[in-house]
């Protein structure tokens, strides 16, 4: 049986020989190099632009502005921004494409980009605190709600709590930055891209360009690292496309470290959270208010507030979710949008409202588990939360936290813990299963390699329905000639993917027992093939009900559906220097079957980390005077390391089928653990040092900050 196995990822070798290519490492004959000029300001006009220098450099062919750049069609989603750059001479925020140089070599071309000498009609632009504040529009995660009489019920709650939590921007900063090599022939283009979806690239060309959808070819088997942030298809993808088409010669434009910081991120956030309960604990009433900055033209909002509404049983909720109009550049998802953020304010207040009441954080949770969704009283596909809680606190000890060490030397020990929920995201799927003459299979899908060892796992589900040996199974995967399948951001790929090279290995398996005038259940797949020496192919298509292109939460169907864990953290506090270390964790999930443990751990792990992250380290300041993000590499980039990460990290997974979510009985893990740690972090310095930090990241100085409040 391959699936359910600890197997290691079969793209692996190809990575660490450095075989693997991603989107910049390709080359094509008559390819020019490009490089985009951004604005300087936030706000203002072009009123020209000098090429003149750049062009008389050698190997600078041409260099292309919003006067001559070709006008698109109208564009929608999936593009990230729907207002592109160069189409007029009106700039919107800091780092937006004014002009393109297009050089033979690289090195031209960089050297030229900075010779191109703008003239730009500064305007003041709106910053972020003095934007007009709208409500957001409603989305498929979240929409305002009010149900029951929430002031009334605060009044009367026999605990209660309110506060304000708020966070940072932060930025995805993959390791791969984000590359595009365009080439047309007769009309048709040819794309080497860094996506995680390259059917969203399909989607929008033709709304830019006025073609056919069949007429574009997006070839991306690896993307280095995306974390959401290559998920849409963003302007420089589009103008790559078009300079290749204006100059008739392929063009490859591979962004830099500080351009990437013009493609989306995580948005600056404001929450307001009030909580309520009885004398035993259980919640009586909710209120969470969530604000988001936007840009001006364009609109992302965090759906915070999505992790309120489904968590806890609640007779009394009000959400809200505004956004905040500023010149900054677009938000996009990042790794665990709407419940990392929401869980971040939600547990943080659950964690406060435990105390005010005197009763244990964990059983402040259970005591209002949602046994079927609380807002749309549908049941759940599947949930084993309250057995992630007992079995987290069992491994991690909690019970009997407070009889252990409170202090290690100078270090204040803490105990945090929090819920970890996540959306279960769900996309369609394709895929085709090819048996060969020769006794083996092949996958062949249009999904994408970002590090999460999918492609493992989807040799690993044909093969268990197969009865083959995983060595005896590959895949062809990363190019839109294969099976159009669904993305690989939102958890969501082993589910939509997954489910259709399960459908797809069952399908050519029954043509196969056809073939050879045996019984499916009897079939020895590898003597059939080599009895009736034919190709057979499978096809398999994992769909939604109503062939809905996308279902968050169950939305579509008569269960809902999340994934759900518990995370338990031991940090330690120094009250001198402000600074907080993570000495231990635990995290124990319900979501599904797995089906890679090894790969599955690993996503969790990393999950950890990043949260930890988001908790204590992340963060990319803004320059208030001039409407911009400051020190945009990786040199001011915080976020941990090795040294910053025990080795005493406790995962499990609770034993687990769900059979509504997909045919392979499983649900999203990839984005579930980074969800709840920032809350628990701040749980645990509270315990170690009574202080609470509301605003992330949790640094020392306003650890320090807090400590010398409580001081006084």
């Amino acid at each position: 049986m391959s699936a359910g196995q600890p197997i290691s990822r079969i793209e692996g070798a190809a990575k660490v020989t450095g075989a693997a290519r991603y989107a910049a490492d390709n080359h094509v004959a008559g390819m020019l190099h490009g490089v985009l000029v951004t604005s300087p300001y936030a706000a203002g006009r072009v009123r020209s632009v000098d090429a003149a220098d750049a062009l008389a450099l050698p190997g600078v062919v041409r260099v292309l502005t919003h006067t001559d750049m070709p006008r698109f069609w109208k564009v929608g989603l999936p593009a990230a921004i729907t207002r592109l750059p160069m189409q007029s001479d009106s700039i919107e925020y800091e780092g937006e494409a004014v002009a393109i140089v297009l050089g033979e070599t690289l090195e031209a071309a960089e050297a030229a980009a900075q010779l191109v000498h703008l003239d730009i009609q500064r305007l003041d632009p709106v910053v972020p605190g003095s934007g007009r504040t709208e409500p957001s529009p409603p989305g498929p995660l979240t929409a305002d709600l009010d149900r029951g009489d929430v002031s009334g019920g605060l009044a009367q709650a026999a605990a209660r709590m309110s506060a304000t939590y708020s966070q940072t921007a932060r930025h995805h900063n993959p390791m791969e930055t984000s590359a595009t090599l365009a080439e047309w022939h007769d009309g048709k283009l040819v794309m080497w891209d860094a996506v995680q979806h390259a059917e969203n690239v399909l989607l929008v060309m033709p709304m830019v360009f006025g073609i056919k959808a069949e007429d574009v070819r997006v070839i991306a088997p690896h993307t280095g690292g995306g974390f959401g942030s290559k998920g849409y298809v963003w302007p420089h993808q589009v103008l790559t496309a078009a300079a290749a088409r204006v100059v008739g010669r392929p063009v490859k434009v591979s962004l830099s470290r500080s351009q990437m910081y013009a493609l989306g991120y995580q948005p600056i956030m404001r929450q307001d959270v009030a909580l309520g309960c009885d004398s035993r604990g259980k919640l009586t009433v909710l209120s969470h208010d969530n604000v988001n900055v936007s840009p001006l033209s364009e609109t992302f909002f965090e759906p915070a507030t999505s992790a309120s509404i489904s968590l806890y049983a609640t007779p009394a909720i009000h959400t809200s979710e505004k956004i905040e109009r500023a010149n900054v550049t677009l938000g996009t998802p990042m790794r665990a949008p709407a419940e990392g953020p929401g869980l971040w304010a939600l547990e943080s207040a659950m964690d406060e409202l435990a105390q005010a009441a005197g009763i244990d954080p964990l059983d402040l949770r259970i005591a209002s588990h949602a046994d079927v969704h609380p807002t749309n009283g549908k049941p759940w596909s599947s949930k084993k939360l309250l057995e992630a809680y007992e079995e987290g606190a069992r491994l991690y000890g909690w019970r009997e936290r407070n009889s252990r060490p409170r202090t290690d030397g100078n270090w204040r020990i803490g105990h945090g813990v929090a819920t970890a929920a996540m959306g279960n995201f769900r996309f369609p799927g394709g895929a085709q299963v090819r048996l060969t003459p020769d006794g083996r299979a092949v996958v062949e899908t249009n999904t994408h390699d970002i590090g999460t060892g999918t492609q493992t796992i989807f040799c690993q589900i044909a093969a268990e329905e197969l009865g083959l040996a995983i060595d005896k199974v590959s895949i062809r995967w990363g190019d839109t000639v294969l099976s159009p399948t669904g993305p690989v951001y939102g958890s969501s790929a082993t589910m939509g993917t997954g489910g259709a090279v399960l459908l797809a290995a069952r399908e050519a398996k029954a043509k196969l027992a056809t073939a050879a005038g045996v019984e499916a259940d009897r079939l020895d797949v590898t003597e059939a093939i080599r009895r009736t020496n034919e190709e057979i192919v499978g096809e398999g298509q994992f769909k939604l009900p109503g062939d809905v292109p996308f279902d968050a939460d169950g939305d579509a169907t008569d269960h809902a559906m999340k994934t759900w864990g518990a995370v338990f953290l031991e940090v330690g506090v120094d009250p001198d220097f402000g600074i907080v270390r993570l000495r231990r964790a635990v995290g124990v999930y319900s979501a599904g079957r797995i089906i890679n443990p090894k790969t599955a751990r690993s996503q969790m792990i990393g999950g950890i980390v990043w949260g930890w992250g988001m908790a204590t380290m992340e963060g990319t300041e803004f320059d208030h005077a001039h409407c911009r993000w400051l020190a945009k590499n990786l040199s001011n980039v915080m976020l941990p390391v090795n040294a910053d990460i025990p080795s005493d990290i406790t995962i499990k997974f609770i034993d687990e089928f769900d059979p509504h979510a997909s045919p392979i009985g499983g649900r999203g893990i990839g984005e579930l653990a980074a969800t709840g740690v920032a809350a628990a972090v701040a749980a645990a310095v509270n315990d170690a040092v009574g202080v609470r930090v509301r605003d992330l990241p949790i640094t020392p100085p306003k650890v320090l900050a807090s400590l010398g409040q409580g001081r006084t």
